[in-house]
């Protein structure tokens, strides 16, 4: 099964969060941030503005830094996705 996001949603596969700090200490669930960078994995068709599709600034592949607190996450078998919109994406990582 493979996810096909509308207009200007993006589906992002987060990148694995850190468990363990750089001192060797296990972090538990609990105390880990939610991340915030992941790779691009597909995106929508792009944005309607004034009556006209604008195409997306982002491709698969991309590396992006997003909003902390935004999105969907969603389970497609056993991987975990998030789907936001591109304006909800901070930066692209070069």
């Amino acid at each position: 099964m493979s996810l096909k996001p509308l207009g200007d949603k993006v589906v992002i596969k987060v990148k694995e969060e850190e468990v363990t700090t750089a001192s060797g200490i296990v972090l538990p669930g609990s105390a880990q941030e939610k991340p915030q960078q992941g790779t691009v994995i597909a995106v929508g068709s792009g944005e309607v503005v004034d009556g006209k599709k604008v195409p997306l600034d982002v491709k698969e592949g991309d590396q992006v830094i997003y909003s902390k607190y935004t999105g969907s996450e969603v389970k497609v078998g056993d991987e975990e996705f998030l789907i936001l919109r591109q304006s909800d994406i901070l930066a692209i990582v070069e």
